[in-house]
């Protein structure tokens, strides 16, 4: 069975970013499909800039189009915060026990892991697959500033070979080199607010859905802006 790519995120809003990260890992890696999963109250962070049914309608519409993509809100009908340990479980107990699951982040993600909640539970339930951008320093370079935690984890996990997410449902990690392109959900939203277009940083229906719904032209200063 091909592994199944889980990315999750606010997606406020999804950009080509998002999308070419996961493109680039279902063909580095291997992977059946990816998930688009959506947060719908992330716990560590604050509330995102939009509710969360505008940014599942911005995410399908991202996706649309591509067979190797798919949506899950199951996020989104969380009426408490969404924890990536409790979907992954979730998604195991439908799946089965046999079925690959890859976690798909990237490095900055990667290097908070150990803040997770109930982190370690990740690795009995997916492989994790770390997108690497050029310029960005690799995860073996950074390990001397990881919590010691993780960094026995990744010493423990890591491979080199994408095969290995194949043969086992879960346990290692990968990492996997894309190409960089500097597109933040952040500077789109400031693009917004300012009157500027951030056409062709993000699809042109999520942009046209942006406009007719007005979304980001008046921030609530309360809330910290994200990726």
């Amino acid at each position: 069975m091909k592994p199944i790519g889980i990315l999750g995120g606010t997606f406020d809003p999804i950009h080509f970013g998002h999308l070419r990260l996961a493109q680039e890992l279902v063909t580095g890696l291997g992977l059946g499909e990816v998930r688009f999963i959506p947060s719908g109250r992330p716990p560590h962070r604050a509330e995102p800039d939009v509710p969360a049914a505008h940014r599942l309608e911005m995410v399908r519409l991202g996706v649309f189009g591509n067979p190797l993509f798919t949506l899950d809100s199951r996020e989104i009908a969380k009426p408490s915060p969404s924890y990536t340990v409790e979907t992954l479980a979730e998604l195991r107990h439908e799946l089965g026990l046999e079925q690959p699951l890859c976690l798909l982040m990237g490095t900055d993600a990667f290097l908070g892991l150990a803040t997770w909640h109930r982190w370690q539970e990740l690795f009995d339930l997916a492989h994790i697959a770390v997108a690497q951008r050029p310029g960005v320093s690799s995860l073996t370079r950074a390990a001397a500033t990881m919590p010691v935690e993780l960094r026995d984890e990744l010493n423990r996990r890591l491979t080199h070979e994408p095969e290995a997410l194949h043969s086992a449902p879960a346990g290692s990690i990968v990492v996997q080199a894309i190409t960089a392109l500097d597109i933040s959900a952040t500077r789109i939203r400031e693009q917004v607010r300012s009157g500027e277009s951030p056409r062709y940083l993000l699809p042109g229906a999520v942009l046209d859905y942006i406009e007719t719904h007005r979304l980001y032209e008046n921030p609530d200063p309360a809330r910290v802006q994200g990726e």
